[in-house]
């Protein structure tokens, strides 16, 4: 057992393989009652000591019975462990002593409605030995209790901007700040890192004043800086979920605050606001956030900030092929989906299958959708922050995890939240993991190459590493990108190609900037 006292009281963890891990403690009041809806309030003091040994609650969320390949970044207990008051984070490392080592912030994905960061898939141990680092895990309000824009509709009575859970990430980021060197941490090297709806939620966190000089490095990993709601449609989402529940802005907000989370969580999981994509996503409300966050850091907010950015090679293979709309598309289905989003969405369509069919790769329906997904989705908002933060002379590192997922007999290829295992190196800590993931001499070598580049950038805001000697800052000239795969190599202007066909062209929000 290890006890260390931070500014609200004791924290006893545990200790395991050179690491000590410290688990849910409260770094925020509980978001309940009077506090629900608003901006998160520092932690009240506890007496004794706070036991720290065992994952802690997590944000209110539909409770998952089977998500199939998706399992492992949910808590197993979450039916049972769901809870308002879940503003908790973890804490990883190697030595309670005064080293001051770089400090990794996780934020999770789960696309703004689900996820936490008390889970195994994110036990921080392996990065933080390795790394000889502190790792943090943490969690933040999602959904509806998260981010649900209610100012505009009740008139100011229930403050909500609709970025509170991004409001409980700068909380965190501030416990960070004031506690961490108790942990053997740096409070000034603290790099955010976090994937999908993490990530997005980090390219937002660059544009938001309250966290800068909070943290000092970015990675993103699927997800950039292209996604929040304006707020005329965070209203209508608002709006729309209303109804649903059958209650009025304006005149059942007491009954609004004392909402079952349940009967709120239900209602929002059948919902999706018009025009698609996630309903729940950080909001344009003109005060935290003035503008679609790529929009802020080509204006500076992130200057001094280097910033790592990257996706996996085939991110939307997995979500296509298992959505029965999508899994079992034909031309016309094709032509459908891809031109609900994109400008002469022929010429991309055709674009595409010649560059597969050179390439040697499928050109099925099904597959040039998820390629096409992939880059519109992901990739090309990824390139974009890039090419934004060079435009500035800012730090910036692209790469591309081309790590193959087992499951199935490969048929995903690289997919979406393929790489989380391997920058954890929980890969394969349960056969459920590893068979997403994969196991293995070849796995491990490749999870010790991401860690490294991972640990670099921590240290220096450089990901280089031996292994990675050629990687470059990404400019427009060169493209410089790293690909994680068997082996790792560097690579200028990999899929420049594709990449091509999306210059000038008008896409819809809210994925990405309306032209690239």
């Amino acid at each position: 057992m290890a006890i260390v006292e931070t500014r609200y009281g004791k924290v006893e963890g545990a200790s395991h393989a050179g690491v000590h891990a410290f688990k849910g403690i409260p770094f925020a009041a509980p978001p309940t009652a009077e506090r629900r809806w608003r901006a998160p309030e520092p932690p009240v003091p506890w007496p004794g000591v706070y036991a720290a040994t065992e994952w802690g609650k997590q944000a209110w969320q539909p409770a998952v019975e089977d998500a199939g390949m998706m399992s492992f970044v949910f808590n197993a207990r979450n039916a049972a462990y769901r809870d308002e008051d879940c503003l908790q984070l973890n804490v990883f490392t190697p030595g309670i002593d005064a080293a001051k080592r770089p400090v990794l912030v996780w934020i999770h994905g789960g696309g703004f409605a689900g996820g936490t960061g008390g889970t195994p898939i994110y036990d921080g141990t392996a990065l933080a030995r390795r790394g000889e680092s502190v790792v943090v895990t943490i969690n933040y309000r999602v959904g509806p209790l998260g981010f649900l824009h209610l100012h505009e509709l009740t008139g100011g009575r229930i403050p909500a901007s609709g970025n509170e859970g991004l409001l409980d990430q700068v909380e965190a980021l501030r416990w960070i700040r004031d506690n961490i060197a108790a942990f053997g941490g740096d409070s000034n090297n603290v790099t955010i890192f976090g994937e999908s709806a993490g990530g997005m939620s980090i390219g937002a966190l660059l544009a938001c004043a309250p966290a800068r000089g909070l943290f000092h490095r970015a990675i993103l990993i699927s997800g950039a800086a292209s996604t929040a709601n304006p707020l005329d449609r965070a209203v209508e989402a608002t709006e729309g979920l209303l109804q649903r529940l059958g209650l009025s802005a304006r005149d059942d907000v007491d009954k609004l605050l004392a909402l079952d989370p349940a009967a709120l969580t239900d209602a929002a999981r059948g919902y999706r606001a018009p025009g698609g994509g996630m309903t729940f996503q950080p909001c344009i409300d003109g005060t935290l956030l003035a503008e679609l966050p790529l929009a802020a850091i080509r204006q500076g907010s992130a200057d001094g900030i280097p910033v790592l950015v990257g996706t996996q090679r085939d991110e939307w293979r997995g979500f296509a092929m298992t959505n029965p709309l999508t899994a079992n598309l034909d031309e016309s289905g094709l032509m459908a989906e891809v031109s609900q989003h994109v400008e002469d969405a022929q010429s991309v369509v055709d674009g595409y299958r010649r560059i597969r069919r050179r390439r040697g790769a499928a050109t099925d329906p099904v597959s040039l959708f998820a390629a096409i997904e992939t880059d519109r989705k992901m990739r090309m908002p990824a390139i974009d922050l890039a090419e934004a933060l060079a435009e500035r002379g800012e730090s910036a590192h692209h790469y591309i995890f081309a790590g193959e997922s087992p499951w199935d007999g490969g048929v995903l290829g690289s997919p979406h939240a393929i790489i989380i295992g391997f920058v954890f190196g929980t890969h394969a800590f349960s056969d459920a993991s590893a068979a997403f993931f994969g196991k293995g001499e070849s796995a491990d070598a490749l999870s010790t190459n991401l860690q490294d580049a991972f640990i670099a950038f921590a240290e220096s805001g450089n990901p280089r590493t031996a292994a990675l000697a050629d990687w470059s800052a990404y400019n427009a000239a060169t493209r410089s990108t790293a690909i994680f795969g068997d082996p790792v190599s560097v690579a200028s202007a990999p899929y420049e190609e594709e990449r091509a066909l999306w210059v000038g062209r008008e896409v819809s929000p809210p994925f990405g900037a309306r032209r690239w």
